[in-house]
């Protein structure tokens, strides 16, 4: 179940924002922050971290209504707060209302009175959590209230994250240019969807959102072009603003400039050198010494994974679950999807598990280079393909393994809600419906190998596979079936030979 909590802030400015939330480490960039599952199972999220678990509440000094079942929570503006003036226009047009995709830092900060100043509008804080940590929810009703929001709203979507958004690209094993999971390329949609909910409950007419600045301009064309097409699948009449495309701040020095003509607050955290994107799936790591891939990754640049050579010195032997092609246990404990991938997460971790080193083709079409962590996503896919090995025949598995291709690429490119992606996904559901069992895994300094692998679905019979006699398998009958396998290539021999 989707949480959420609603902050509406008293305010002498136009505008009330929506806040979006992702990793405060990363440099000019989309980030990981918001997210909504459907209105009908939105619970309350505060912001705090002690209030991150727990009934449904609303904080600030402001009136507040709780959701019914099949009503979202919404905050309003307390008696001293001000709405945009309906009547007027801000300097590029007037919109009445927009949500904004918000971090917290710098970027989105300074975006919350670009947006009152030049469409005239209120704007709406929107953050999500898809895993990124807690620490990044922190302090975020008070960065928000700075910067001029007259809302802001969290949800917690990490369990819908995982089961409706990275549970299917596991089931049709999709895999990004032989290495890559899809962290990122999975995260965008859900957070987009989530815009489009909330823009929907507040009456927003428009969305916005933080893909900004200088940095490397082709990954942000790649995260824009996966939010956008989300709002056009999901609302094609909300309008879309994307500041990065229309203002004249062009870096760090030129938005902290602009925040404090306007009086907001600046954002004093330390700055990475890497540019890094982080959900409850994977961390990836870009930028700095990476962009020569003949560089060696720095040993503490890592943050999910230990060392392979810092491991434990013993292997450590897991069990996971299957029923339908997706994982529902670890060593013989039912876990919700989160919880399975967090536990997971922490145990590949240990031992140095899921890390990637790899140069990709983006979007755009130039090369890029980056590092992943993937240590629970890794031994899942490990896991689901091995069981495949037991339940599907061959003609199966080399179709599901060639739409697999396609797959990973339409997610990729930010074609989550595209027909031919939805009908994919009916086919892998309805091919892996008899991948059903478990597989024992070992997990050592990196590695991760099968030991082991049942189901009682199991195309596998040892009665005929065995090498010991077989009343099925007959061993003449192999003579028949050569001559006619190999009848083309002899008759192409015969031609050559003029026989």
């Amino acid at each position: 179940m989707a949480e959420i909590s609603a902050t509406s802030f008293p305010s002498s400015s136009s505008s009330s924002a929506l806040a979006l939330r992702s990793s405060p480490t990363a440099s000019l960039r989309c980030q990981n922050v918001a997210c909504p599952k459907t209105t009908s199972s939105f619970q309350e999220l505060s912001v705090r971290r002690s209030q991150l678990v727990g009934n449904a509440l609303a904080t600030g000094n402001f009136p507040a209504t709780r959701a019914c079942k099949n009503q979202a929570i919404r905050a309003v503006l307390s008696s001293d707060g001000q709405a945009a003036d309906p009547k007027g226009a801000g300097l590029r047009g007037k919109l009445k209302k927009v949500v904004l995709a918000y971090s917290g830092g710098l970027d989105t900060s300074v975006i919350v009175p670009w947006l009152k100043e030049n469409y005239g509008c209120e704007v709406v804080c929107f953050t999500a959590d898809v895993g990124q940590g807690i620490k990044e929810l922190d302090g975020l009703e008070q960065k928000a209230k700075a910067s001029g929001a007259s809302q802001l709203v969290v949800k917690d979507l990490t369990e819908e994250f995982v089961k409706d958004y990275i549970f299917p690209c596991l089931r049709a094993g999709a895999i990004y240019e032989r290495k890559y999971l899809l962290g990122t390329s999975m995260a965008r949609p859900v957070i987009a969807k989530a815009m489009v909910d909330v823009a929907a409950e507040v009456g927003a007419d428009a969305v916005a959102h933080g893909c900004t600045g200088k940095g490397n301009d082709q990954a942000i064309i790649t995260w824009t072009v996966r939010f956008e097409l989300t709002f056009f699948s999901l609302n094609p009449e909300l309008k879309v603003v994307a500041p990065w495309r229309e203002w004249e701040i062009q870096g760090r020095e030129d938005a902290i400039e602009y925040a404090k003509k306007h009086n907001v607050p600046v954002p004093v955290t330390k700055k990475s050198i890497y540019s890094r994107d982080r959900n409850l799936w994977h961390l990836s790591h870009e930028g700095d010494i990476l962009e020569d891939p003949a560089n060696e990754p720095k040993k503490d640049m890592y943050m999910m994974s230990v060392d392979p050579e810092d491991a434990p010195d013993q292997p450590e032997y897991i069990e996971i679950g299957i029923e339908s092609g997706l994982p529902v246990s670890f060593n013989g404990k039912a876990l919700s999807p989160a919880t399975l991938l967090s536990e997971l997460n922490a145990i590949g971790g240990k031992h140095g598990i899921g890390r990637i080193d790899m140069v990709e083709n983006r979007l755009v079409g130039m090369k890029s280079r980056g590092v992943y962590e993937t240590p629970g996503g890794t031994i899942l896919f490990a896991a689901v393909q091995e069981l495949e090995s037991l339940t599907l025949d061959r003609e199966s598995i080399q179709v599901k393994d060639s739409l697999a291709l396609k797959y990973a690429e339409m997610v990729y490119a930010g074609r989550w809600f595209d027909p031919l992606k939805e009908s994919m996904d009916a086919f892998m559901e309805k091919l892996t419906e008899k991948t059903t069992g478990s597989v024992t895994l070992k997990l050592y300094k990196g590695s991760v190998s099968v030991t082991g692998r049942k189901s009682p679905n199991s195309l596998y019979r040892q009665d005929i596979s065995s090498f010991e006699g077989s009343e099925i398998y007959n061993q003449a009958d192999a003579a028949g079936f050569i001559r006619l396998y190999g009848l083309p290539m002899r008759v192409r021999a015969m031609l050559e030979k003029g026989i």
